[in-house]
């Protein structure tokens, strides 16, 4: 039986909610608070719609014949703003949203602070999403993370809403998703023991880095940073359709220019460079990692470290 929402409970992977007479999915765990209702906290929960009959997937054949509901998000409602007046309500314009929190003048960002701009970041950050040492890092830089992982989030969730809604607008589609839950046309890229490594990425300190993503995996999905492993549960997961992709075989520092084909661009560093999504041989099994034209060679997630391939494959567009 579905319960009632209630403020100052913990709520974990897999609950479901009522409220206002409508039902809601988890997407972060985390402890509610009273202004954290899940109308007003997209970041934390997905409305579950009462039909839908507009699924979309991948026809690739190794896939099993089901459909995937990806998270359903609502945005908060006009009345209701993190307990601020709705005169107060400040959203940031399509351009300040590609804005570095730094760059923008310090009136705007105590319009963002106090209209609540920062809310679905630090949601995020309530419910348990982890940023890499964010702990160490001064006030404003917080502040900064906060708004990069907002923004980030938000573009992940019209990518999905729109896949949902339309179906994949290319050979590859980038989902959000929650936990361990890989949708069906993710792409496999290898078999570790007996389970499949999809490719994945997540924001990671100001950068969207790549990673592994396995339901076998502690939290779903694993990102390497600055030779560390990352363990997150929100993440999206590359669907594709392989008749309109191939693997290209690279060695060293990316070469682009070299491919004869147009890589997939899978992510991108703090400072902008692009991330390409590589494939790469270790212990005799094939990684999903990340390549670019900065790095030595691909890197991929492996046993708490990153790895360095010399040898690899990028993802291209035939």
């Amino acid at each position: 039986m579905t319960q009632y929402w209630e403020p100052g409970t913990e709520y974990k992977s897999g609950d479901v909610v009522e409220y206002e007479g409508n039902t809601y999915k988890i997407i972060q765990p985390h402890r509610s608070q009273s202004d954290w209702a899940p109308p007003i906290t997209p970041a934390l929960w997905g409305r579950v719609p009462s039909h839908n009959n507009n699924q979309h997937q991948y026809g690739q054949q190794n896939q099993p014949q089901q459909t995937y509901q990806p998270p359903s998000y609502q945005q908060p409602n006009q009345g209701q703003n993190q307990g601020y007046p709705t005169d107060q309500k400040v959203e940031p314009s399509h351009e300040e949203k590609k804005t570095n929190w730094f760059d923008l003048d310090d009136k705007r960002k105590k319009q963002f602070e106090v209209g609540g701009a920062l809310a679905a970041g630090a949601a995020l950050l309530g419910g348990g999403f982890a940023l890499y040492k964010h702990h160490e890092k001064s006030e404003e830089q917080k502040k900064a993370q906060t708004w990069a992982l907002s923004n980030w989030v938000n573009e992940a969730r019209e990518r999905t809403d729109q896949f949902n809604r339309n179906g994949p607008a290319g050979p590859a589609t980038w989902v959000l998703t929650q936990g361990k839950n890989i949708p069906p046309g993710a792409i496999e890229v290898g078999k570790e023991n007996t389970w499949t490594l999809y490719i994945c990425r997540s924001f990671v300190e100001g950068g969207v880095q790549l990673g592994k993503a396995s339901p076998a995996f502690q939290k779903g999905a694993v990102i390497g940073y600055k030779h560390e492993e990352i363990h997150l549960d929100t993440y999206e997961v590359l669907l594709g359709n392989m008749n309109g992709l191939r693997w290209v075989s690279a060695h060293g520092r990316l070469n682009v220019a070299s491919l004869g084909y147009r890589p997939v661009e899978g992510g991108r560093e703090d400072d902008g460079s692009p991330l390409y999504i590589a494939k790469a041989l270790h212990k005799g099994v094939v990684h999903p990692g990340k390549a670019s034209e900065k790095l030595d060679g691909a890197y991929i997630p492996y046993d708490g470290d990153e790895k360095n391939i010399k040898e690899y494959q990028i993802l291209c567009y035939n």
